[in-house]
């Protein structure tokens, strides 16, 4: 009866992920609660490319929980994280990236440019100040991790540069 709960939680995070990415959505949490002490915690994100899920059922708590977290985090994660990447330029702030001075101007960079250190990359909205964020080194932009409009953290990997 525990397994074919799992199974049935397994495909509840993967219609997750997917209306996640149908979407275009960045985070989706969803508690579902089957009685007491027997629950569901699920959050799916874009930002860091994660998924993490807490299972609580009441006989065996960590039975259920670790081939839950293990199983759905393995199709969803990257082999390689962006943000232990040596060139990768992160986020001093939270608030929303725009990659352009303003609607239909041409962006900041684009990948395969070359920039100095101290130019502008893109802007991040935070209270409603407009903040240029610098290169800080020169090199060539290799990936553009972010998306136009999309909200950050602090810390989030924007780009990479080599």
């Amino acid at each position: 009866m525990s397994n074919k709960s799992h199974e049935s939680d397994v495909a509840f995070i993967k219609a997750l992920a997917e209306l996640l990415n149908e979407n275009d959505l960045t985070e989706l949490s969803v508690k579902r609660e089957y009685g007491d002490s027997d629950t569901l915690n699920v959050r799916v994100s874009r930002r860091g490319e994660t998924v993490t899920t807490h299972y609580a059922p009441p006989a065996a708590p960590a039975q259920m929980h670790a081939p839950s977290a293990a199983s759905a985090p393995a199709a969803a994660a990257p082999t390689e994280d962006p943000a232990s990447h040596p060139g990768a330029v992160t986020s001093p702030m939270v608030g929303t990236v725009y990659m352009q001075a303003e609607p239909g101007s041409p962006a900041f960079v684009s990948v395969g440019a070359q920039v100095a250190e101290g130019d502008t990359l893109l802007i991040i909205e935070a209270m409603k100040t407009m903040n240029h964020i610098p290169a800080p080194r020169g090199g060539t932009v290799k990936r553009i991790l972010i998306e136009d409009g999309a909200a950050v953290e602090y810390g989030a990997p924007l780009m990479i540069i080599e």
